[in-house]
């Protein structure tokens, strides 16, 4: 029943704002479509992408064995709160792509791209990313499955590797931002980091 549920959260928190951005902005949803190694032009964001898809995926398969062997005993109501954690997650990843319609899936700046610093952006650097890592908590618990939390830590080692390379790139190709990172000084959460 759980991972039925956990398949409805997921569905919604993704069909109904990827319909609203297929209306709205066709541009913004085709660069979230672009997506893995083979879209990544740099080699490290290629390595961080392949780790970050394994573990995504090692995180279904312990969670789904987790349940499936009952490895440990989740409460109905954690699940609820992972499901809840799902659609929080998704729903500020998407909200991110209304505000920034050159939030793309993969590293790169394009031609003619402005430097976004309102909204969640004013708040942190990389607020896409923040809304990931609720929604991999929240994986878990939905599912059932206390072990399945365990791979949010390499997502997360991976995730810092990511994003201090990204700003690498941002601070020389995208105009403004060395002066933005002055402004917004937390990459994924205020006053923590």
């Amino acid at each position: 029943m759980a991972g039925l549920v956990f398949l409805a959260v997921f569905a919604l928190s993704t069909w109904i704002p990827s319909v609203y951005l297929m209306r709205t902005n066709p541009a913004a949803l085709e660069r979230r479509m672009r997506v893995g190694p083979s879209a990544e032009t740099r080699t490290v964001q290629r390595i961080i992408i392949t780790v970050v898809f394994i573990s995504f995926l090692a995180m279904f398969v312990i969670s789904a064995f987790d349940h499936r062997f009952g490895w440990s005993s989740v409460p109905a109501s954690v699940s609820v709160i992972g499901d809840v954690l799902v659609a929080i997650g998704l729903g500020l990843a998407k909200l991110v792509i209304i505000q920034n319609s050159y939030a793309a899936a993969n590293v790169t700046v394009e031609a003619g791209q402005q430097l976004v610093s309102t909204g969640l952006y004013g708040l942190a650097r990389h607020p896409m990313y923040a809304g990931n890592i609720v929604m991999m908590s929240g994986i878990p618990l939905a599912l059932g499955s206390y072990w399945g939390l365990l791979l949010v830590i390499p997502v997360l080692a991976v995730l810092v590797l990511r994003i201090r390379d990204e700003e690498d790139l941002l601070t020389h190709e995208l105009s403004g931002y060395r002066d933005y990172t002055q402004r917004v000084h937390y990459r994924l959460l205020p006053y923590v980091w």
